[in-house]
């Protein structure tokens, strides 16, 4: 889809949205567009578009913003849309809806969110952003670890980063039991965390080293989880363990999430038989 305005395009594809600038130059420029599949399917979209006042763009993908879905039965069918039943007609039957209480719209909550809202959290993100979680397609995925105000500790070629900025779309695994939470725990979450990242273990020039849990930044995140639970006196946790309980199911859930989101925003809707 291609709207124009003034003197900027915008360009969706999938669940990314591209926005375009103009210049007076005959040229095209592809900033932040890894897949060269989308950037050709794009420059033809722009093609009949072009006008001498259009004679140069300037394309920067940003992450389309993500809705909720809404989920109600209807038809004997589940349908998700992301505006429920408009004008109160089934989008699957195109019969008028008239929900009970047992029936009204569910909203099911997009399963990724900002890292840097998120105190003392595992976080998982992808260089492509939401779409990276989809099983349809490839991306690099990168994981840490949130102190109490949500700076982001990871490891990487260049050693530990603590960033305040690039995880606000991640898939976030809470660390803290609710009743183990006050500000002296948060605190000492902190200054371990802290501590922890400056430790010669997770030095640049260590990072091709074999580790103990797989890849770098998830053996330092991992590691750093386990010394915190050691200082509690609790029992550490495998890699094996830690994976399977609290990472796949959200990595399927979100992927599931994606596919029917894709579904809903190309048809409309998505239903299945109940």
């Amino acid at each position: 889809m291609v709207q124009m305005s003034c003197d900027v395009l915008q360009v969706s594809y999938g669940v990314m949205l591209y926005h375009i600038s103009c210049s007076d130059r005959c040229t095209f420029t592809f900033e932040n567009v890894n897949n060269k599949t989308v950037a050709s399917q794009i420059q033809q979209w722009l093609r009949p578009y072009l006008s001498p006042g259009f004679l140069s763009v300037h394309l920067s993908g940003v992450p389309m913003e993500i809705r909720d879905l809404l989920r109600f039965r209807h038809c004997g069918r589940t349908v998700y849309t992301l505006d429920g039943p408009a004008g109160l007609w089934c989008p699957v039957c195109g019969l008028a809806v008239r929900l009970g209480l047992m029936e009204a719209p569910v909203r099911i909550q997009i399963p990724v969110g900002d890292g840097h809202r998120a105190a003392c959290c595992f976080l998982i993100t992808s260089r492509h952003g939401v779409p990276g979680f989809s099983e349809e397609k490839e991306s690099e995925l990168h994981v840490g670890i949130s102190n109490s105000e949500g700076v982001v500790f990871s490891y990487t070629e260049s050693g530990v980063q603590c960033q305040q900025e690039g995880w606000e779309q991640s898939i976030i695994v809470p660390l803290i039991d609710p009743s183990n939470d006050s500000l002296s725990f948060r605190k000492l979450w902190d200054k371990q965390l802290e501590t922890y990242s400056h430790l010669n273990t997770w030095t640049a020039d260590r990072f091709q080293e074999e580790r103990e849990f797989g890849s770098c930044c998830y053996g330092f995140a991992l590691s750093f989880i386990n010394h915190v639970m050691r200082a509690e006196g609790r029992r550490t946790i495998s890699s094996e363990c830690f994976t399977s309980q609290y990472i796949i199911p959200r990595m399927e859930m979100t992927s599931r999430y994606l596919s029917v989101y894709q579904h809903v925003r190309q048809h409309g809707h998505y239903s299945t038989a109940e």
